[in-house]
């Protein structure tokens, strides 16, 4: 027997990949318009977008957009001993290149753990029958900078769970009337 697993399901398990990644402090989900930066205290942010859910023979695909950003500084002491020495190539002025360079680690870390790793499976179950979240394919991780009211950058990308799921008709909440005419 197939174990469905609902919306609920993948996007709480996305928040909780989120979560236990020690480098995330914020998680949240919804439109990325609605996220008001202003007043979030905690970066870097993990911020998760819902866009479509697509079906196959016997899967769902959740797709998101997964957004990994964190706040730049404008201080001129960023830099690290290696940075120092390469003054001509690198912006002293703030952090924005160790922003970039941070989130997107978080990012290739959640395509990891969504390919690889057993982290998205309830602790303890190692049955790799067990219906669990998985993605594939490629993906294309985009920077961005300056996006919103604050002084943030990092990167997007989107991103299909496929979940297994049976279609089953049997506890469907209709009549037994037929619907045929």
């Amino acid at each position: 027997m197939v174990n469905n697993k609902t919306y609920n399901n993948v996007v709480n398990t996305l928040l909780r990949l989120g979560e236990y990644h020690f480098q995330i402090s914020t998680t949240s989900v919804g439109d990325i318009y609605d996220l008001n930066l202003e007043k979030m205290e905690k970066f870097p942010i993990m911020h998760i977008n819902p866009t479509s859910v697509t079906t196959g023979d016997s899967q769902l695909t959740y797709n998101f957009q997964i957004f990994v950003m964190d706040m730049v500084s404008e201080k001129s002491d960023w830099q690290t001993k290696q940075q120092s020495k390469l003054t001509k190539l690198v912006n002293t002025k703030n952090n924005e290149q160790e922003v970039f360079n941070q989130t997107l680690h978080i990012c290739t870390d959640i395509i990891g753990m969504l390919r690889h790793s057993t982290r998205q499976s309830i602790k303890g179950v190692n049955d790799i029958n067990e219906p669990m979240y998985f993605t594939q394919d490629q993906f294309t991780i985009e920077p961005f900078q300056e996006r919103f009211d604050n002084l943030c950058c990092g990167y997007v990308f989107n991103i299909g769970v496929l979940v297994q799921n049976d279609f089953q008709t049997c506890n469907i909440p209709v009549t037994d009337s037929g619907a045929g005419f």
